[in-house]
């Protein structure tokens, strides 16, 4: 992790300016986003550091209010939840009903040996999960099974669809947990995805497009999507649309087309939050990133007039910030725009904190509020097991002015924590983005930092 998250970023895509990937802690895949309370949660797969093929263990959750400071809220699922799975924690995603959390996801099977749905039931968009069947919801032995999507209908009525190369979708029951009816495979035509199913494709003919993976199913108005991976590999993202929930389908064309994301897949999920559409996709741009090492991107777009989508280019710059971010309140140091050389850790006790810290180092937070009057003291919870370090408090870059320092000592242990004070030095007032640059010796890890806060 330290030789991945420290690599220089000169020459690179990511720049200090950057706000793509939206996670830089670790490696985030399959982005399956969900708009909740007024917060919008992204839920993820986890590509392990020098991963040679998708050997994925864990979900995580990340969420925001301004779409551009991410909350880092850790696993709250994993294989280990599910007893009749053993592998491939793909693609996932999560949806609310009556006051419950739904967590749909892909496992490899013990029971059957292909891939299987399984489903887990929060009482939080954060967690914790658990199986909420002790089973399988559909396990047929077939590798076919993977990339669960789930919509809610305006009727009430849900639905499921999944699959790799096939197609297939069945109606949920009001319980979330079981299937009204029988599993259906879902037709694959020109019309309706620029190609037919793989089994029915001839051989040298050239088609306009296929599906391939990765759905997310969706409604907007009177129509309904079904937006996918296709293409084959390399992919790229491209949808149809229908006036029913199961079809006919119609072919409507690219959204993401090739190039510009360093990876050979590609998986999305679409939602409206506060007035403003985002688009959210994974590429291959971290350090030591590609197509098994893959993070979580968004952009923002704007429908067309019809319905339609625009085409989506990837960026490095990524969304604006739709609202300012308050300091003056406990705010937990998993909280970040942007970082360099940081991990995150979890405990029982702490919950996630920020880990990996070493000399030149640093988080930043954008468009944060300090509000006419300005803070008069810095506090944080840190831990060392060793001599500390301390933080530097900058406005606007890593070299901005100093407002505020704060001297970390050694605490006695990497979770001792230890609530420390400084004072500002410097007014800082309006508008800032903030930087923590973290300093101490060169070379040993610092310590860890659970969260902090500015006082007026």
């Amino acid at each position: 992790m330290r030789i991945l998250l420290t690599t220089l970023l000169a020459g690179m895509s990511l720049v200090a300016s950057a706000q793509n990937p939206v996670i830089q802690t670790c490696y985030t895949t399959d982005p399956a986003p969900m708009v909740h309370d007024g917060t919008f949660y992204i839920y993820t797969g986890h590509d392990e550091d020098g991963a040679d093929f998708f050997w994925m263990q864990e979900w995580r959750v990340y969420s925001s209010k301004d779409m551009v400071n991410w909350t880092d809220h850790g696993s709250p699922l994993a294989i280990e939840d599910f007893a009749w799975g053993d592998d491939r924690a793909w693609a996932p995603q999560c949806v609310e009903r009556n006051g419950k959390f739904y967590f749909y996801v892909p496992l490899h099977s013990k029971l059957s040996g292909g891939m299987a749905i399984g489903v887990a039931v929060g009482d939080s968009p954060v967690g914790p999960f658990k199986d909420a069947l002790g089973a399988p919801l559909f396990d047929n032995g077939s590798w076919d099974n993977i990339d669960p999507t789930v919509y809610v209908d305006n009727d009430g009525q849900a639905y499921i669809y999944w699959g790799n190369p096939e197609i297939y979708y069945a109606k949920l029951n009001e319980d979330m947990i079981s299937f009204d009816g029988e599993v259906r495979k879902v037709e694959q035509t020109i019309e309706g995805f620029g190609a037919p199913a793989i089994k029915e494709r001839k051989k040298g003919e050239k088609y306009k497009d296929m599906y391939t993976e990765g759905p997310w199913f969706m409604r907007r108005g009177d129509k309904y999507y079904l937006i996918y991976a296709a293409g084959g590999v390399p992919e790229h993202i491209s949808y149809s649309m229908s006036d029913s929930p199961v079809g006919p389908w119609k072919y409507m064309g690219e959204i993401m087309p090739l190039g510009g994301t360093d990876s050979f897949t590609n998986h999305c999920g679409v939602m409206d939050f506060n007035g403003h559409s985002y688009f959210c996709y994974h590429t291959g741009k971290l350090p030591g990133g590609g197509g098994f090492g893959r993070s979580v991107a968004i952009e923002e777009f704007k429908y067309n007039p019809d319905g339609t989508f625009p085409l989506i280019r990837p960026t490095e710059e990524g969304v604006a910030p739709i609202a300012q971010f308050d300091p003056y309140r406990r705010v937990e140091a998993e909280t970040m725009a942007f970082s360099k050389g940081l991990s995150t850790e979890p405990n029982a006790k702490t919950g996630v904190y920020v880990s990996d810290i070493h000399n030149g180092d640093y988080l930043k937070l954008r468009n944060v509020d300090f509000g006419y009057e300005g803070p008069r003291t810095f506090v944080a919870s840190v831990a060392s097991a060793l001599r500390g370090g301390a933080i530097e408090v900058r406005l606007d870059s890593i070299s901005g002015p100093i407002v505020a320092r704060l001297e970390v000592p050694g605490t006695g242990g990497w979770e001792e924590w230890r609530y420390i004070e400084a004072p500002f030095s410097a007014e800082a007032v309006g508008n800032h983005d903030v930087y923590f640059v973290f300093t101490g010796r060169k070379g040993p890890k610092l310590f860890n930092w659970d969260y902090w806060e500015f006082k007026k």
